[in-house]
């Protein structure tokens, strides 16, 4: 049984996680296909930016299976841990702007997933929480890592060690969602982002991303090095020379022709 849709349109690919069932809850089978998933969008040239979201309204990710987590001892434990990482480390090192709809439940791994996505978006009814505490273990996908670096360590730790929900309007204003928007209007919001993004030169958007993330702990110095360097390549390629000779010409780029 496959548990993802797939689908692409004017060069935005969707991936929707389909386990209505579990309220879309992540086991090893799920985070293999959306794994592949997001390496054939990423492998995609006619594909710029990706959307992921998961099926119904009441959920984005739930969570975890418990019931098959129940049954790991730690070896299988330390397979399912880093299997998780492996995926939202494809998702955060995406080249292309990966934009959660996050549409109802974010919890435990649901929220580590939408923590390594790019851009967060959340309808109105989405929930967020990392409730591992809850259940004796500690977020093992990154949540301790990403969540700090997102809304700070004194709010992640907070959320982390209770183990509380928070609604979408306390995520925007931690920091932790970009945009909430009413149910109906929340792929047309992601995919309005999506537009924009395209717009822009493909390379000069992969390698701010890339800028972003691997400047994110290093001094401002160091940073500033890799930024300048990344920069000043550019202007050896056909995409930078495009846009400088569109914008003096008074006319749209063609970055993806």
């Amino acid at each position: 049984m496959k548990y993802l849709f797939t689908e692409k349109s004017d060069g935005i690919g969707i991936i929707t996680i389909n386990r209505p069932d579990a309220m879309n809850a992540m086991n090893l089978k799920v985070v293999s296909e959306l794994s592949s998933a997001f390496s054939d969008m990423i492998a995609d040239n006619d594909i710029g930016v990706i959307i992921l979201t998961g099926s119904g309204e009441k959920a984005f990710v739930a969570g975890a299976d418990i019931k098959a987590m129940q049954q790991m001892d730690s070896d299988a434990a330390l397979e399912f841990g880093k299997t998780g990482q492996e995926m939202t480390l494809i998702i955060e090192n995406s080249p292309k702007p990966v934009i959660a709809a996050v549409n109802g439940f974010a919890l435990g791994g649901g929220c580590e997933i939408s923590l390594a996505c790019h851009i967060r978006v959340a309808s109105e009814n989405a929930i967020f929480g990392q409730p591992e505490v809850l259940l004796g273990i500690i977020p093992g996908w990154g949540g301790t890592q990403r969540l700090p670096k997102i809304v700070g360590t004194g709010i992640a730790n907070e959320l982390i060690t209770t183990g509380d929900q928070i609604s979408a309007e306390e995520a925007y204003r931690i920091g932790l969602v970009n945009h909430v928007v009413p149910q109906g209007e929340l792929m047309d919001t992601c995919k309005k982002i999506g537009k924009k993004i395209l717009k822009n030169g493909p390379n000069a958007i992969a390698i701010s991303l890339n800028c972003i993330h691997e400047s994110f702990d290093k001094s401002i110095e160091s940073g500033l090095k890799y930024e300048v360097d990344a920069f000043a390549n550019l202007f050896s390629t056909d995409e930078t020379k495009e846009g400088l000779a569109a914008f003096v010409e008074k006319r749209k780029a063609n970055f993806r022709s």
